[in-house]
């Protein structure tokens, strides 16, 4: 099993994860190899909280262009994670939803 702090790469900010926030469902950019299991492992050890259920999607990195030559963005795999009713929210995210 890999270091919890190198499965979770960095949370992901955008509006689609704000709106998630209420529900306590906190979103991040994981490394593409991690299990359920271990993204959950992680984020317990990590941020001391219960982890209810992940969700996990493979994204393919959208194409890009200069000029005559094309090539694509990365490929990432994002989590959902979801908290259970009890635990505690996640601060980092708490600070930014205010």
């Amino acid at each position: 099993m890999q270091n919890a702090h190198d499965i979770i790469i960095k949370p992901v900010l955008s509006e689609k994860s704000y709106d998630y926030l209420a529900q306590k469902v906190y979103t991040f950019i994981v490394d593409k190899k991690a299990s359920k299991t271990e993204i959950r492992q992680a984020v317990e050890q990590v941020f001391g909280v219960k982890v209810d259920s992940v969700h996990t999607v493979n994204a393919l990195g959208k194409m890009k262009r200069q000029g005559a030559t094309q090539g694509r963005r990365p490929s990432v795999k994002k989590a959902y994670v979801k908290l259970k009713k009890d635990s505690k929210g996640i601060e980092f995210f708490d600070s930014i939803a205010q």
